[in-house]
This record gives structure tokens, C-alpha cells and sequence, in this order.
């Protein structure tokens, strides 16, 4: 999932903690993309699937060229209208604020009459991602899934789960929340017995104590997040607890988060360095890089961030075209690993891969600038304002 990175948690997604709105309803008036594709939709009686993207999205990188293809892609074509929003672009902001959007890539599925029925964030393996779209697109919106919760039945908590997810998905944790709270007693003791409704809870709980900035509350409830089976998402978690903590002593920081490193190095070792990979790699090998400075382990630190560049270097092959998704993951780990002569040497050759894209340009500049070599950086400012 693409988002700027503060002290290694990513930025985008500590903002949405910290405001958390609960999701706006869609404007209906205006000539735009959307409603021109809400209006394709009834004609089709089908649904309409908005792919969020960014020209500095690492991960819509990754999806691009690893999901978004090939017949499951041809099929979503037909079973829903397909529209690729920029988030840089007026009407994309308009209703990325509508629709409460806060990292990119973000896909959002509504029916043909604008009512959402999910949404799903990041980096996807194809399995997970069409397993999610296609098993979404006919069913039900939010309010007809949270009808289905009533009793303990395996259906309702079923059904529980996939609206607390929602909530999560929308980082509206005080909406989840207060949801949960208006549930029959019984209704709420199913779901917290439930090992997944439980873990989806505490990921709610973790989410409104962050966007209050509750130290305390975060530290309280971070153990019972980091025991639910997080996958690929621990480092999202990881980093929603390190920021959140961070005023608190040193000391009771290390002894909370020491027992992720080994959860964290699994997933560096069987789901980065493997053929078995996490979609969005980059999280991971910067989440362990953190962790590891954190808790005053330099050489750890260096050492996972060495080898995700001698893997990357390895899958390349010195060609940056190949995959434009790792190729910028390289760029981010040489920069965060400090290879400022690797770095300077990468960057033009980034600039001439993807000669119109202002991206790079603008990321030469700024290492440049950073440095005090402001006569070199101004040319490529300038490139990338063009």
C-alpha cells in the first residue's frame, strides 16, 4: 500500500488514524468520470469498480503489472464498468474526500445506484484480489450485510466480520465501534469469541486509540493485535503502534515491540527473500528496517536492508524496465540503507526509463537538495514541474 513514511510508519495511513471520518455518500450532480460511469453501469446492470491510482504509487506499480491483467482482468471488464481515477487530478481528490479514500491503490465497488459494496486497499496477490471482486460484485452493500448479524449463528458472525472489516477499510474505527456497541449483548460476545471477529475488534480498537493519540491505549492493545494472524498486514499494525507509542518511555516501547522481530524476520526470510512473496514487499523490509532501529540493533537493520537490495539487484538484472514496481523499491531501500552513490547513479537511469513521468526528477532533486547540491537540483525541479 503506497503511502509516505514517517519514523516507518506510513504517513498517509497515520493520517487517516488520526481523522478517521466515517465515509461520505458519493455527490450525485456534475458531468464527471463517475457519474458518467454510474450512468454506463444502470444501462449495463452491472457494478462500477473505481481503481485508484497515482503516478507516485509503488504499489498501483505493482498491481498494474501483476494483477490488473490477463483474463480475470478481461472478466472484470465485462461482469462491471472499469474506472481508473488519478488521486492527483481535481475530480480524483473530489472523491477521494466523498468517498473517504486514504492510500492508494484503493478499489471501491459500488452498485449500478452508487451504494458501495466494498473496498479493498494495496497490494493484492491475483488470488486474493479477484476472490475479493468477484465474490463482491451482486452482493449485498454495507447496510444489507450489518441486517445479516443477529444471533451467534456461523453466518451472523460471518457476517460481523466482513462489517468490521469494511469499517477497517474505511478507517472509520469509531463507526465500527459505535456499530458494535449498538449489537444485542449476545450478538457482541459471538463476534469477540470468534478468533477472527476478535482480531478485527482489536484492529478497530488499535485504529481509534491511534487517531486520538492515546499512547497508553495503543500500548494496552497492540499484544492483542500482534497475536492475530496478521500476514502480509503486520507491518501496517506494526507501524500504527510505533507511531502511536512513540512519547512513551524507551524502555516500555523495546519490551512491547522486541517480540515482533521474530514475526517480522519470518516474513522478511518466507514472504520477501522467497518465491512466496507479500504483494507489498516494500512494507515489510522497511517495517523490519524500523523495528530493528527501534529496538538499537544497527547491524539487524543494515543486514535486512542489504539483502532486500541484493535480492532486488538479483531479480532485475540491471534492467529497470523490467518491473518498474521493484525497480522503485530498490530506489527506496538504497535511500533508506544511506547507498547515497548507488542512489545517484539509480535515479537518472529512472528519469530516462520513464521520461514523462515527473516522479523521478522530482526525487533526484530532492536527494540532491537534501545534500546542499542545490545547483544541480534545480534543472530537474524544473523538469518535473514541466
Amino acid at each position: 500500500m503506497h503511502t509516505l513514511r514517517i519514523k516507518g510508519w506510513p504517513a498517509a495511513l497515520l493520517v487517516a488514524a488520526m481523522a478517521a471520518p466515517a465515509a461520505a455518500a458519493p455527490p450525485t450532480s456534475g458531468a464527471d468520470p463517475v457519474t458518467e460511469a454510474l450512468a454506463q453501469a444502470r444501462e449495463r446492470r452491472v457494478p462500477v469498480l473505481i481503481d485508484y491510482t497515482a503516478p507516485w504509487c509503488y504499489s498501483c506499480y505493482y498491481m498494474a503489472k501483476n494483477v490488473l491483467t490477463g483474463p480475470e482482468w478481461e472478466r472484470a471488464h465485462r461482469e462491471a464498468v472499469v474506472l481508473e481515477l488519478d488521486a492527483d487530478s481535481p475530480i480524483g481528490a473530489k472523491w477521494m474526500a466523498a468517498w473517504s479514500v486514504k492510500a492508494m491503490p484503493t478499489y471501491l465497488l459500488f452498485n449500478a445506484d452508487g451504494a458501495e459494496l466494498g473496498r479493498i486497499l494495496g497490494e493484492q496477490t491475483r488470488g486474493d484480489f479477484y476472490a475479493w471482486l468477484f465474490s463482491t460484485i451482486g452482493g449485498d452493500s454495507l447496510d444489507a450485510v450489518k441486517s445479516r448479524v443477529a444471533g451467534g449463528s456461523k453466518a451472523s458472525v460471518g457476517a460481523g466480520r466482513e462489517v468490521l472489516r469494511a469499517y477497517h477499510a474505511r478507517y472509520d474505527a469509531t463507526g465500527g465501534l459505535h456499530w458494535l456497541q449498538q449489537l444485542q449483548p449476545s450478538v457482541r460476545q459471538a463476534l469477540a469469541k470468534d478468533k477472527q471477529g476478535s482480531a478485527w475488534i482489536a484492529r478497530l480498537e488499535l485504529m481509534r486509540a491511534a487517531s486520538a493519540k492515546d499512547a497508553a491505549g495503543c500500548a494496552s492493545v497492540a499484544r492483542k493485535v500482534f497475536a492475530a494472524d496478521l500476514g502480509c498486514e503486520r507491518p501496517y499494525e506494526l507501524g500504527r503502534v510505533q507511531a502511536c507509542i512513540e512519547p512513551l518511555p524507551q524502555a516500555q516501547r523495546r519490551s512491547l515491540l522486541r517480540p515482533q522481530a521474530r514475526p517480522m524476520g519470518w516474513l522478511l526470510d518466507q514472504r520477501v527473500l522467497s518465491q512466496e512473496r507479500c504483494a507489498d514487499e516494500r512494507s515489510v523490509v522497511l517495517g523490519v528496517a524500523d523495528l530493528q532501529q527501534e529496538l538499537g540493533d544497527a547491524a539487524a537493520e543494515k543486514k535486512a536492508l542489504d539483502r532486500a537490495i541484493e535480492d532486488l539487484k538479483h531479480r532485475l538484472d540491471g534492467d529497470l524496465k523490467k518491473d518498474r514496481n521493484m525497480s522503485d523499491n530498490l530506489r527506496v531501500y538504497l535511500d533508506r540503507a544511506g547507498r547515497v552513490a548507488e542512489l545517484d547513479q539509480m535515479l537518472p537511469l529512472l528519469i530516462e526509463a520513464w521520461p514523462d513521468d515527473y516522479v523521478y526528477p522530482y526525487r533526484h532533486a530532492r536527494s540532491l537538495a537534501s545534500r546542499g547540491k542545490h545547483a544541480e537540483a534545480m534543472p530537474l525541479y524544473e523538469q518535473a514541474a514541466a
